[in-house]
């Protein structure tokens, strides 16, 4: 059996079409507190599956209602768990920082489900929000009318087409009050000047094998959900409907000139409100390789200073 496609220590695709992913490490969720956060696993659709992870601050400082942040993790869209470390780490000490309510989900992954199944799998997880905020206890304090969508590099980009189908199926149940886009992953067909520079050659192979594993199969780097200037929205929608944006981006990281565009491009369509914030010194999702960092600590502040001006 040979190998066909391979982003060392994370994933191998065979001949056969089969898949070996190797996982970073798992860490269980912990209903008593464990530094300041207490976290549960949730099943939020058993026929697909779609499964989550509910992070709660451990002592709320407020008997009132919590925001919720409903978080996507990256992996370009093939791999990646709500449950490895990182991000176990980093979320639950976000709902902390943050007082919120946040939800991770664990969508199906690509090349076996290629898109636009992550897109409808964390849609569900917005039904699914809904109908159990009256019977989940965990959601007692969830404010569905102050409900984030966020996520890292590929969970960049999910945020982005969730909120659009929200926008599209004008769904009323929760209220999407603003995006929180962590190092977006997008692309196109046309190259940008940082793509087309011989010292970006490895990084270019590497996205491109990603979409190539993600994207339907006969479609190209300008499909709508790899492409943002492809996304089917009318004027008055960009202009009233698409809610508040923050974009964070990180010096080091190669995706960083695609986030920059991106935040560029909702600026051009009138979006109400657009931040971008740089991170000078890091590298993609360095959040979810550290953090416990000091550079964490500044990117939690900033998302929930955002947060809670909305």
């Amino acid at each position: 059996m040979s190998t066909v496609e391979e982003a060392p220590d994370f994933l191998e695709v065979l001949s056969d079409g089969s898949v070996k992913r190797f996982v970073p490490g798992v860490v269980p969720a912990s209903p008593e507190s464990t530094n300041g956060f207490k976290s549960k696993d949730v099943i939020i659709d058993s026929s697909k599956p779609i499964t989550g992870r509910i992070f709660l601050p451990g002592n709320p400082t407020s008997l009132s209602k919590l925001p919720v942040v409903v978080y996507f993790h990256g992996g370009g869209f093939c791999i990646g768990s709500t449950t490895w470390p990182g991000y176990h780490h980093f979320l639950g000490g976000f709902s902390v920082a943050s007082q919120s309510i946040v939800i991770s989900v664990d969508y199906r992954l690509a090349p076996e489900n290629r898109l636009p199944i992550a897109y409808e799998d964390c849609y569900c997880t917005l039904d699914w929000l809904g109908h159990q905020v009256s019977s989940e206890p965990w959601l007692d304090q969830a404010d569905l009318s102050r409900v984030f969508l966020s996520g890292d590099s590929a969970g960049g980009n999910i945020s982005h087409n969730v909120a659009v189908k929200v926008i599209r199926k004008k769904i009323s149940h929760v209220k999407i009050s603003g995006l929180l886009l962590i190092h977006p992953y997008f692309g196109s067909e046309k190259r940008t000047e940082k793509e087309m520079a011989e010292e970006g050659a490895g990084d270019v192979a590497s996205i491109d094998m990603f979409w190539r594993l993600s994207i339907p199969e006969g479609s190209n780097r300008d499909y709508f959900g790899c492409n943002f200037e492809n996304t089917q929205l009318s004027a008055t929608e960009w202009i009233d409907e698409f809610p508040a944006v923050a974009v964070y981006v990180a010096g080091l990281d190669f995706l960083k000139e695609r986030g920059v565009m991106y935040a560029e491009f909702l600026q051009k369509k009138g979006v109400k409100e657009v931040k971008l914030v740089e991170a000078e010194k890091e590298s993609h999702v360095f959040h979810v390789f550290h953090p416990e960092s000091e550079a964490t600590r500044l990117l939690e502040r900033n998302m929930t200073e955002f947060i809670r001006s909305h």
